[in-house]
């Protein structure tokens, strides 16, 4: 298996202040950066070679650490082309770099469940999240009945990733907005998500008649590969829930 990791995301604000950088994955946390964390835990999932895709700031810190550093590109969607295409004959596992609770038996536990499907997400229940990141900034969806947090990291079967390039980017874009995914899906999604019918596995069935793959979402999966830093909220917290042991 190989992990690819994203880390061309740039930030502003009062986080890019509080971080001292625009490039997320080299905010400072837990003695080192934002993207150790996703390092260490494909690493300890079984991938035998992993690659990051950044700028110059990220080669510069990632050089020595990871078996490969792609040069990034202007566009967010090239970025995670150049991370799928790494993927050509073996699994691949794709991970962002905000990951600050992300772990090695987390991902090894996602992965194992897995290994059965062309593509998977994973997706943490609700009251699991809640328990493990109690007064953390929101970040549960709803899907019909159902409450969920969804994972910043995906795993496609060997050779799957390149086949479902296009799709795979439009979706893992689209990734933390329901109506997005679902307007991507079709117009007959769409109308169950509107009128909140929408299961997941709707989506899930639309997904595998789409591309021809056995997509699903593996639920009950740690929350650790759900929870990513977006905003200046959400750094904080894991900056303090992480020195309060």
């Amino acid at each position: 298996m190989i992990a690819a990791i994203t880390a061309g995301g740039r930030v502003d604000g009062q986080l890019a202040s509080e971080i001292g950088t625009d490039v997320k994955a080299l905010a400072p946390f837990a003695g080192g950066k934002l993207v150790d964390a996703s390092i260490g835990a494909a690493r300890l999932a079984g991938a035998r070679r992993v690659a990051v895709i950044g700028g110059q700031a990220v080669r510069a810190y990632c050089s020595g650490r990871v078996d490969a550093v792609i040069d990034e590109a202007s566009d967010g969607r090239e970025n995670l082309r150049r991370a799928i295409e790494l993927g050509a004959d073996e699994p691949l596992l794709l991970l962002t770099s905000d990951l600050p609770f992300v772990t090695g038996d987390a991902t090894h536990d996602f992965v194992t469940r897995a290994q059965q499907y062309d593509v998977a997400l994973p997706l943490a229940d609700e009251a699991e999240y809640l328990r493990s990141y109690p007064g953390a900034p929101p970040h549960i969806t709803r899907v019909g009945n159902e409450r969920v947090a969804n994972g910043s990291v995906v795993y496609f079967g060997a050779g799957i990733a390149p086949r479902v390039l296009d799709a795979a980017q439009r979706l893992f874009a689209a990734r933390k907005s329901l109506f997005a995914m679902a307007s991507l899906l079709g117009p007959a999604l769409l109308l169950r998500f509107l009128f909140n019918r929408l299961t997941i596995e709707d989506i899930e069935r639309r997904a595998g008649r789409l591309l021809g793959i056995r997509a699903r979402a593996v639920r009950g999966a740690s929350p650790a590969l759900c929870y990513d830093v977006d905003t200046y909220d959400d750094y904080r917290y894991a900056v303090e829930r992480f020195a309060a042991g």
